[in-house]
């Protein structure tokens, strides 16, 4: 029979396998011992040997006031930085003597990229992949050639900011612009809209403009950035975003073998915008791919833009080093 807790008398409980049964006494002394007396506590000896002991520490209350005092005046003159850790630096994945081409590092780790990294596809569902180099002042564009997509396979093709979801389709999020090949419509925080003249298919060629006057005036502030055994890290004194900034007069524009679809976005926050691309397929099944042109020869390179700025290739975009300094190329990207 099996006991439980509520089955057992704590107060009458003995164990009886454990303890043995316990022996009567005679009389009290034999197991009584009395205690000696206690000696005389002398408070002034205590005090002095206490003192003479080199290793025991001052316990007064004045000093502990004293070193609180100090130490919260300390902790009240620190400086509470925020340190965000940016994606690790890769030298070989942008540099001075290179041209703008896809990034081995900004791109999700599905995505497959060409040797000469002008290529890319995936299949393992959207993924994104940017370029090198983005602009944030100035009328710009490039190309993207749909080559193939496969049995299943569909792509979101556009512009992302510098915190575009790279796990995500262009669009997902308030920080991408996407262009969709299903029926053309236009893509921005997850939400689709009509657009254009139908969608895009295999040998199509798609035209990528984004217009940003006067844009670095609308621009987040730089982050401050250390560089510690290859990792780069962002700094700030406010753990506060900077709220975004509207750019007067900017728009994103979509081209189908030259014929621009129309208007796509207007008013974007200011930023720095790089060339993206995500593609889908279902598993087991041949790579959705496309292949980016940054220029200057064009496939379908449009021969009206209209009202619109002529924009620059994006072949121009200079480098921009670990400190934000142009170390190729023009001086700025107003031209």
């Amino acid at each position: 029979m099996v006991r439980t807790d509520d089955d057992i008398d704590i107060d009458n409980f003995v164990d009886t396998e454990t303890e043995p049964e316990p022996k009567k006494l005679k009389s009290i002394e034999e197991v009584v011992t009395p205690l000696p007396p206690k000696p005389k506590s002398n408070k002034n000896s205590k005090k002095k040997s206490k003192g003479n002991n080199v290793w025991t520490k001052s316990a007064s209350k004045r000093g502990k006031k004293r070193t609180k005092s100090v130490t919260a005046a300390v902790a009240e003159n620190e400086d509470n930085v925020l340190i965000t850790p940016v994606h690790r630096l890769d030298r070989n994945d942008d540099s001075a003597e290179m041209s703008v081409c896809l990034s081995k590092v900004y791109k999700a780790e599905k995505v497959e990229l060409s040797e000469d990294r002008m290529s890319a596809g995936s299949c393992k569902g959207y993924r994104m992949v940017r370029a090198t180099r983005g602009v944030s002042e100035g009328a710009w564009y490039f190309e993207i050639k749909v080559v193939s997509l496969g049995e299943s396979g569909h792509t979101r093709l556009g512009w992302c900011n510098e915190k575009g979801d790279l796990q995500a389709p262009v669009g997902y999020d308030g920080n991408s612009y996407g262009f969709r090949d299903v029926d053309g419509s236009k893509v921005h925080k997850a939400v689709r809209e009509k657009y254009g003249e139908g969608g895009y298919g295999e040998g199509d060629v798609i035209g990528f403009y984004v217009n940003l006057p006067d844009g670095e005036r609308y621009a987040p502030k730089a982050a401050q950035l250390v560089l510690y055994k290859g990792q780069k890290y962002a700094y700030a004194n406010d753990a506060k975003e900077e709220a975004p900034k509207v750019v007067p007069g900017s728009e994103i524009c979509f081209y189908k073998n030259g014929i621009c679809q129309g208007s796509a976005f207007k008013d974007l926050n200011g930023g720095r915008y790089y060339p993206a691309a995500s593609m889908y397929t279902l598993p087991n099944q041949s790579n959705c791919v496309v292949k980016f042109n940054f220029g200057p020869d064009f496939e379908a390179f449009p021969e009206d833009f209209g009202e619109r700025p002529i924009p620059r290739p994006m072949v121009e975009v200079p480098y921009h080093g670990f400190d934000g300094s142009i170390q190729n190329g023009v001086s700025n990207e107003k031209h």
